[in-house]
């Protein structure tokens, strides 16, 4: 059965590269991958693209580009993140609380269609602000308002 492989596994820093890739495909199989999130408003966003595997069944982001036809083509490891689009024209992506995750959501679907083919894999992972151990302490001085960041 096909899996996802991500790596880091569980969790990574909002700003960190995260390396995906799908294992247990048929040779040359042809799957469309695609990311939604939802913010803190609970407006979704998603990204798709569409990908062949290898010979060998496998898909990794970083070596197979994205085919014409999803949010974007080409060899683009970190496409189905920065490529996130919302739901709602012209809506922004909000993030006021940082000491808490967006949760992301990778699924695989069977084929190239406009609707989804059936669901081959899917995975969720936690796209962090802050580093394990990190303190926030608010500022307030007079009229300054602020956050400080410390690092454990």
């Amino acid at each position: 059965a096909p899996s996802i492989r991500l790596s880091p596994a569980a969790r990574s820093l909002f700003d960190e590269p995260l390396a995906i890739a799908v294992q247990g495909l048929g040779p040359r199989q042809q799957v469309t991958l695609r990311t939604s999130l939802r913010d803190e408003t609970g407006e979704l966003f998603q990204a798709s693209a569409r990908y062949q595997a290898g010979d060998d069944g496998e898909l990794d982001l970083a070596r197979c580009p994205a085919l014409p036809g999803g949010s974007f083509s080409g060899l683009e490891p970190m496409g189905l993140l920065w490529a996130l689009q919302p739901q709602k024209p012209y809506w922004c992506m909000l993030k006021k609380d940082v000491q808490s995750p967006f949760l992301l959501q990778l699924e695989v679907f069977e084929g190239h269609g406009e609707a989804p083919g059936r669901l081959l894999a899917q995975v969720q992972h936690e796209r962090a602000f802050l580093r394990d151990g990190m303190r926030r302490v608010p500022v307030r001085d007079g009229r300054i308002r602020g956050t400080l960041f410390l690092p454990p």
